[in-house]
């Protein structure tokens, strides 16, 4: 007998593999991955488990150059916006350890006037981070 197990559901707003693939494919350089994971895992628990998986972007190391960590603050219901000289409609994936946060960043940045975003939800959703989580 099989020990199978059924994945877990993707949070609601988590974009699909497919979706993802198409997404970056399209935006090439241009593409800009915004990380909401807080880097402190005493504020964010939950962050950890995902750190094992990929750290934090790290320009100087030439590490997820695509990408910027702007936290997402369960405080605020807010997080750094990109600079002002980010067209409105750059592609732009956010994502946290699972997509709940990333949901809420996308949000955010809609309501902020950026026009091309999608929830890519984190290290936790494998098949998805394959599509994105070396950007």
């Amino acid at each position: 007998m099989s020990a199978e197990t059924t994945p877990e559901p993707r949070k609601a707003g988590v974009s699909s593999p497919s979706e993802l693939k198409d997404f970056v494919s399209a935006a090439g350089s241009k593409l800009l991955v915004v990380d909401a994971r807080h880097p402190d895992s005493n504020i964010e628990p939950g962050d950890a488990k995902s750190f094992v998986v990929a750290g934090l972007p790290d320009a100087e190391k030439g590490y997820r150059t695509a990408a910027v960590n702007f936290p997402w603050s369960r405080e605020t219901d807010s997080m750094e916006l990109p600079s002002s000289d980010t067209d409105k409609d750059t592609p732009i994936i956010t994502h946290c350890g699972g997509g709940g946060r990333g949901q809420k960043a996308k949000d955010y940045l809609e309501k902020n006037g950026f026009t091309s975003v999608l929830n890519g939800g984190g290290p936790k959703e494998t098949d998805c981070w394959a599509e994105f989580g070396d950007k």
